[in-house]
């Protein structure tokens, strides 16, 4: 059977801080957001968030500015060593994950296959093996992806190859294999998606996944280098900030029901962003260096940056060190503190482009510019 290499893990405005004058009715309105942030533990800006005028649908104006990427924090892993300032470019960023009901208007209009679809290709997947390695047998080479299967004891943490397999037939529409089902899920984050399908969908749509860099300062909602999305506190008042395995009700990898949950469950960030940790691991633009944030510290003036040229990762023993990775964000239903503790902002990995898997999505992004541009095409008739 084959089985693809999985990378080790490691309210959009305040109101009464604007610089105006504001109307009784305002002011109420205000104080009503404020309630509402304050009863669902929102992380509040520390400045006024003004978006532009008639935005996309279902996407959140982030403003952009300078902040400190990556952490130095104890829970830090070294890739995400040392937080450096940054600054990028606002831009505008869906609300939520791409859900199934959204990818399923993309499959269906445009007929396209995923990866997960399609036979695996031996010339892509040597990439990711030792030189060497011999080609599996064509009678092995059947469509599918990788799940998470779980265990039904306790095991050692050493042997991700315990948990995961390769399940043919696994794919967006059935993301456990053959027998699973999004019926009843249509809101719920598209997974088993990999990076080439994303970028289909992006293109389709008229966005783009979002860098490492804006990812990262979307996800901290304003909060600077604070611990998780929504502050210090894992869970304020008791409170379940986001979807990740809770070991209060077993412990991992020992199988129970798990999986994403409904985009929206949990309360957004700052920016009006929903599950930016936890949930499903998200796919961004950037190539995976190991080192670039180290790399990125040693330059001056860091503005918009767009990753390193090429992946290099040492970390990974079972595949070359330049093997082809994908920056994935954000943590999944799956990260708990005995093995994954990558539902923070800072957290980082490198995931194979053409390895979609039962717990990564994605979410996108467009520039004010381009989403102008795609209104103005649409007005005069013609597609974005």
């Amino acid at each position: 059977m084959v089985q693809y290499r999985r990378p080790r893990p490691r309210p959009t405005i305040n109101p009464l801080s604007a610089k105006r004058k504001l109307s009784l009715p305002a002011l109420a309105a205000a104080a009503v957001l404020i309630a509402v942030a304050t009863a669902w533990h929102i992380a509040t800006p520390p400045a006024a968030v003004i978006a532009p005028a008639n935005g996309p649908e279902g996407m959140a104006w982030v403003p952009g500015g300078k902040f400190l990427m990556g952490s130095d924090h104890k829970l830090a892993q070294d890739n995400e060593r040392p937080a450096h300032r940054v600054r990028v470019d606002g831009f505008w960023m869906d609300r939520h994950h791409v859900t199934n009901a959204e990818f399923r208007k993309f499959v269906e209009a445009t007929g396209y296959v995923t990866t997960a679809e399609k036979k695996p290709d031996w010339e892509t997947m040597k990439e990711q093996v030792r030189p060497g390695t011999p080609k599996p047998p064509e009678s092995v080479l059947m469509p599918g992806a990788m799940v998470f299967v779980g265990t039904d004891r306790p095991v050692q943490l050493g042997d991700w190859s315990q948990w995961w397999r390769y399940v043919p037939g696994a794919d967006w529409k059935h993301p456990q294999g053959p027998g699973s089902s999004i019926e009843g899920k249509d809101d719920h984050p598209v997974v088993q998606v990999s990076y080439e399908d994303a970028q289909a969908y992006a293109k389709w749509i008229g966005k783009r996944l979002p860098t490492e860099a804006e990812w990262e300062f979307a996800a901290r909602g304003g909060l600077e280098q604070a611990t998780y999305a929504w502050g210090d506190d894992i869970s304020p008042d008791g409170q379940q900030m986001a979807n990740y395995w809770d070991t209060k009700q077993g412990r991992f990898p020992v199988m129970r029901a798990v999986g994403t949950s409904p985009v929206g469950t949990y309360p957004p960030n700052g920016y009006g962003l929903h599950d930016m940790t936890g949930n499903a691991w998200q796919w961004v633009a950037d190539w995976y260096g190991f080192d670039h944030f180290r790399e990125q510290s040693k330059l001056k003036r860091i503005e918009n940056p767009q990753g390193p040229a090429q992946s290099y990762d040492p970390d990974d023993g079972s595949a070359p060190v330049h093997a082809p990775k994908r920056v994935t964000r954000g943590g999944s239903f799956l990260c708990n503190v005995d093995y994954c503790l990558s539902y923070r902002p800072s957290a980082r990995r490198g995931t194979d482009p053409y390895n979609p898997m039962s717990h990564i999505g994605f979410r996108l992004v467009v520039t004010q510019q381009d989403w102008e541009s795609s209104r103005q095409k649409l007005s005069k008739g013609t597609t974005p």
